[in-house]
């Protein structure tokens, strides 16, 4: 066919054929797969085995790459790259510089974006949003209204879900839940079999793990450690540690 280029994508497998595709003029490599409902713009690329279906769109200098799927009304944009065993479907969105990888997922109404990675076997879902520098990865889940911001890490089997917001350079790891209206931010760390749900602060340099739980309207802060058992609630102020062989402070 006469509409057949060789181009080089930049993967480092040299140039192969290629063609433009016929709603919105992006390259596409003939060993992706792209649906003619699917729209790929002018300045993006699909490549290696990628599949673009549905209504889905690619545009801006997006690429999506390797066995990745993006499909449903998705949308991949500005400079985020979709690649590996990835998906992004429903009416989600990638863009920014964000990337998502490995056997990733994206769905529902999902934003990923900023600098933000997801990768391994995460999944973020419904309304959640990763924004900034974030990582989300391991078997991590994040979903609900959900919000990942600035420099945070979710990974393990770590869960964030409801209305909690995770944000600064925190750590949530292993098979630890936050949720509710839980906000963690700060330097904190939350791990293990932790959770912190409710109205909780955890903040400063503090940290929850073991099997504590912290919920309610307490505050959790400066360089507090929270483990064992610890079971932490009410309107409480900790910055002392704390573990589930100690009675709880009084008010």
């Amino acid at each position: 066919m006469s509409d057949i280029f060789m181009y080089d994508f930049g993967d480092g497998n040299g140039a192969v054929e290629a063609r433009r595709h016929s709603n919105g003029g992006g390259i596409v490599a003939l060993t992706a797969t792209v649906a003619d409902t699917a729209y790929i713009g002018e300045d993006a690329r699909v490549f290696g085995n990628a599949n673009v279906a549905d209504n889905a769109r690619v545009f801006g200098g997006a690429e999506v790459s390797g066995n990745a799927r993006v499909y449903g009304d998705a949308y991949v944009f500005n400079n985020a790259r979709v690649f590996g065993s990835a998906e992004v479907s429903e009416t989600a969105w990638v863009h920014g510089d964000s990337e998502v990888f490995g056997s990733a997922r994206v769905f529902g109404n999902a934003q990923v974006f900023g600098d933000a990675e997801v990768y391994n076997n995460a999944r973020v879902f419904e309304n959640a949003k990763v924004s900034g520098t974030v990582l989300v990865y391991g078997d991590s889940l994040v979903y609900g209204n959900a919000r990942i911001l600035e420099n945070a890490w979710v990974s393990g089997n770590a869960r964030v879900f409801g209305n909690a917001k995770v944000s600064g350079t925190v750590l949530v790891y292993g098979k630890a839940q936050v949720y509710g209206n839980a906000k963690i931010y700060e330097n904190s760390w939350i791990y293990e079999n932790a959770q912190v749900f409710g109205k909780a602060r955890v903040y400063g340099k503090a940290h929850v793990y073991g099997h504590a739980d912290v919920y309610g309207n307490t505050q959790v802060y400066e360089n507090a450690r929270v483990s064992g058992n610890a079971e932490i609630y009410g309107d409480m102020k900790v910055s002392s540690d704390m573990s589930g062989d100690e009675p709880m402070p009084s008010v």
